[in-house]
Order: structure tokens, then sequence, then C-alpha cells
């Protein structure tokens, strides 16, 4: 305990600290005070709304008949369960791929090496990692509650729950993690660890499409098991929503009972972990040492790499030989996609945007909710394209000093460089887009369209940014020409077009006409710019872009 002391003492002298800082420049405070004044603002008027329309509510009741489920309410209920098991089984799966870390390099440094016992480190900082889990809660807690302030009212019971509710869930998931891969480090059993979170994953799944095929309505049934009160019993999402659910049935005993689930639990977790976990300071290493990366890399102390977001970082490739010449960029980019997920060409990132799209272009045909929706996303996937070519121009080949070594034309440079890219975006164009059009009965001309043009907006986020890192030579140059380059670009190019797309949609009410248009407008700005990127890339130099 004497260990566990000088620990928490540590960490009051920190929050000291950082509390002088904070009193040497209050300014600081400013962006945390206008957002407690918008929460307390937006609640204010929500409860203002429910007082008002209390009465009408009660006249408004139906005595007489017997009550139909409220399949709205089921469907909140269970969309929001279906994202904490989605989360829940990926934390799980991702446990069985790397480590997790309660520590920054800062302990790895003093802590490590002093005489504290590797046991009562561990233990410290794991019931540590509750205050960030607290502290995310309250946040949601404050903006969700003053969001539906209209529609209950939240007491402290209420929010105390809730943010117990969320806390705990978040809090829980790391330890497990931990856990599991201390096991594997152990006793080598990931693979069978491996195959029961599969398993478990492809039995939610079942759990949620089988009471909806059977079900009259599809988006009546799918959620008709998960949604259920029986559920509250699963595991961690279960009972995090018993214990919330106290904003519903006001049984505090039984929330209670659901907090001691999770306190059996850890205590639990936390003695399987001391008692298997040994000597885990090198297991730790590595994750610590990622972790900190990310943060740099957040702040901008260190420049994003190509390994960035890996989910497969250390599998090994057995390729044959794949040539000489402009080829071997292409194979370069192949052997770092393959690492980077889980298949070069499609994998986890490209599986679960596409899944998004063809779950939303499903529930459209059982009137969930309209076409719109489904449009909407298509566009965003043509931004989200767009933004990744911008960002395909920071990193990569053009990056390496061997660019211009090879011997291959500057096209055959080009086009090698890009090719895998444009694969995997047709790919999951392909595989986002066909089944979307036939579940959802939408015009099929959306196909051809939609391949074409998240290739043209790629393109063009791609030329945007390459343009000027070659062009133009000198740092000063690029910060003070490159903005009106960009600039020129977005004003005589790509802003008429959308404002051509829109006074299109506005006339036809049509979706597929208004991609048309923008297709055929952003082909024209991709074109230009590719032929402008080939001429300026023959300009490049041995020397970092």
């Amino acid at each position: 305990m004497h260990e566990i002391r000088l620990l928490f003492r540590k960490d009051i002298f920190i929050l000291i600290n950082n509390i002088k800082l904070i009193l040497k420049n209050p300014l600081r405070l400013l962006p945390y005070g206008a957002l407690v004044g918008y929460f307390t603002f937006i609640y204010w008027q929500g409860a203002k709304r429910r007082q008002e329309d209390g009465l009408g509510d009660v006249q408004n009741l139906n005595l007489e008949g017997i009550p139909e489920p409220d399949f709205a309410v089921q469907n909140i209920i269970g969309g929001i369960t279906l994202l904490a098991l989605g989360f829940l089984v990926f934390q799980l799966y991702r446990a069985t791929k790397n480590n997790v870390s309660f520590f920054k390099m800062a302990d790895v440094n003093l802590l490590f090496i002093a005489p504290v016992k590797p046991e009562n480190l561990l233990l410290y900082y794991m019931a540590r990692s509750i205050l960030p889990s607290l502290g995310g809660s309250i946040l949601f807690m404050v903006y969700g509650g003053s969001q539906m302030a209209s529609q209950f009212e939240m007491t402290i019971g209420i929010a105390l729950f809730l943010i117990i509710g969320f806390a705990l869930f978040f809090f829980l998931i790391f330890p497990i993690r931990f856990l599991i891969y201390t096991l594997h480090t152990k006793y080598g059993v990931m693979e069978y660890i491996r195959g029961g979170i599969i398993g478990l994953g492809v039995g939610l799944t079942l759990m949620i499409l089988i009471p909806g095929f059977i079900a009259d309505k599809f988006w009546q049934g799918m959620f008709a098991w998960v949604a259920s009160p029986w559920f509250d019993l699963f595991p961690f999402v279960g009972w995090s929503r018993g214990i919330m659910s106290y904003a519903a049935h006001g049984n505090a005993l039984l929330s209670l009972a659901f907090i001691g689930l999770y306190g059996l639990t850890y205590f639990v977790v936390v003695k399987l972990v001391i008692q298997y976990a040994g000597y885990y300071y090198e297991d730790v290493l590595e994750a610590t040492k990622t972790n900190e990366d990310k943060l740099d890399k957040a702040r901008g102390k260190q420049e994003v790499d190509e390994g960035s977001y890996s989910l497969n970082a250390k599998k090994q490739l057995a390729l044959p030989d794949f040539g000489a010449g402009a080829k071997a960029f292409y194979w370069r980019n192949y052997v770092h996609s393959s690492r980077q997920d889980f298949h070069p060409l499609f994998g986890i990132y490209s599986l679960s945007m596409a899944g998004i799209g063809i779950v939303m272009a499903g529930l459209s045909n059982f009137d969930w909710f309209s076409h719109k929706v489904l449009y909407f996303y298509l566009i965003l996937m043509l931004a989200f394209y767009f933004m990744a070519g911008i960002g395909r121009a920071n990193i990569g080949d053009l990056k390496k000093p061997f660019f211009i070594l090879v011997p291959a034309s500057w096209s055959a440079k080009f086009w090698n460089m890009i090719k895998l890219d444009i694969l995997q975006t047709l790919i999951f164009a392909a595989v986002l887009i066909v089944p979307s059009v036939f579940l959802a009965h939408v015009s099929w001309l959306l196909i051809p369209l939609f391949l074409v043009g998240i290739v043209v907006f790629y393109l063009i986020g791609f030329s945007i940014n390459l343009i000027p890192q070659v062009a133009l030579d000198e740092g000063w140059d690029r910060k003070l020409i490159k903005p009106f380059m960009i600039g020129g670009i977005f004003l005589f190019g790509i802003i008429p077009t959308v404002i051509m797309s829109v006074l299109i949609f506005i006339i036809t009410k049509q979706f597929v006409w208004t991609l048309l248009t923008c297709v055929i407008g952003m082909t024209l700005v991709a074109a230009i710019l590719l032929h402008v990127s080939l001429d300026v890339l023959k300009r490049l130099e041995f020397k970092e872009v």
C-alpha cells in the first residue's frame, strides 16, 4: 500500500502543476466556458419546451386500446446496442493483434526502473484508467442530456447512472484486452481466442438478421431480440444498458445489481492479470511507444508516415520476382498495402465503409429512411476519396529519393505509383454501389457514374497537392503561391461544377442526373490536372518534395 500511496501522490502533484499552468493563463478556460454555456442554454431550452408540451401530451393519451410495440424506440435502443456490440467485438479482436498499455513513456523511463513492485504498478495504473472513461462519459452525458432535455427530466440519479454505465463499459474493455494478450504470451492460445471472438461476431449478426427475415418487415424484427429486456444480461453491453435504463424504470436496485456484476468481473480480471502477467514490462513497451508516436503525430510533432493506421504491420510476404523499372512502384505499394490492411485490394477498412452503405440501401428499401440518406453517403465517399488523393501526394513514392533514379518514363512511374490505388478504389466502389443499387431499387446508371466519379475525385485530389509540391521549389513559394493555385482550381473548376450539379438537382429532383453532371464536369477538371501533373513531374529533382 505504501507504493500505491506514493503513486497517488505523484499524480496529485501532476494535477496541481497543471492547475497552476491554467491559473497562469486563464484564457485556456474560455473554450470550456463556451462549451458549458452552450450545453446550459440547450438544456434550458429543452426543459422549457418539455414544460410547455407536457399538458398536451397528457390530453392526447389513448387509454382505450391495447398499446402496440413502439418500433421507433425499439430501433433506437437496438441501433445503439448494435454499435456498442460492434465496438466490443472490434476491441476484442484488436487484442489478438497488439497489446494495450496503461502507461506513457515517462512511466517507462522513470517507474519501470524504480524499486516498485510490477504488480502494484499495474494494479494502480489499471484502476486509474477509469478516469478518462469517466471524463468522456461526463462529456457525452452533458451533450446527450442537453439534447434530450425536451423528452425527459435529467435528475441527479439519472445522470449518475448514465455516467457510470458509459464509464464502466469503456473502462473494462482495456483490462480484458490486456488479459487476452497476457494469456497469449504465456500459453500461446491466440488462435483459439481469435476463433471465439469471430464466432461471437457471427452469432450476434445472426441474432439480428434471423428475426428481421422472419418478421413481416425487416426493420421491425431486426432488433426484436437485441432490444429486448432480456439482452440486459449480455455481458458489458447489456449490463451498461441495464444501468442506464434507470432513466426509464427508476429501479435503483436493479441498476446497482448490474454495477455489482461489473465490480465482480473487474475483480476476476485483475486477479487473472496479476497471476499471469508476470514480468510484463517488455510486453507493454511496444504498445506504449506506439501510443506516444500517435500522440506526437496528432500534435504535429512527428510527420505522418506510410505505416500509420496499419492493421497488419508485421505481416511477412513471399512475393515472386516482380521485375524492374516502374513496376517496382506498384509492387512496393502492394507490399505496403498488405501490411496496412488484411488484404492489399479489399480489407477491413473498405469492407466496413462498403457495409455501411449496403446496410443503408437495404434499410431504405424497407422504408426505415429515405433514399436521400444513401445519396448523402455516396457523396460523402466521393469527398473521402478526394481527401485520400490529397494525402497520397504527401506520403509514398514521391517522398523517397529513389523515385527519380528508376529507369523508366515519367508516365510509367506516375501510372504505377497510383495503379494500386485505382484498383482498390474501383473494387471498393463496385462492392458498395452494385448491391446498394439493387437493394434500394434506384437507377442502375448510378453504377457506372459512381465508379467513374470516385476515381475522378481521387485523381483531382492527388493532382491538386502534387502540382504545387513539384512545380514550386522554394518553401516560401509553396506557402504564398500554393493557396492561389489551389484557389484557382476550386474557383474555375470544382465550384462551377458543384453549382451546376445543384441546379440540375433543383430542376430535375433526380440524384442520377445530378451525379452525371458532377462526373462530367469533374472529369474535365481531372483531365486538365493530370496533363499538368505529367508535365511538372518531369521537373522533379533529386530531393524530397
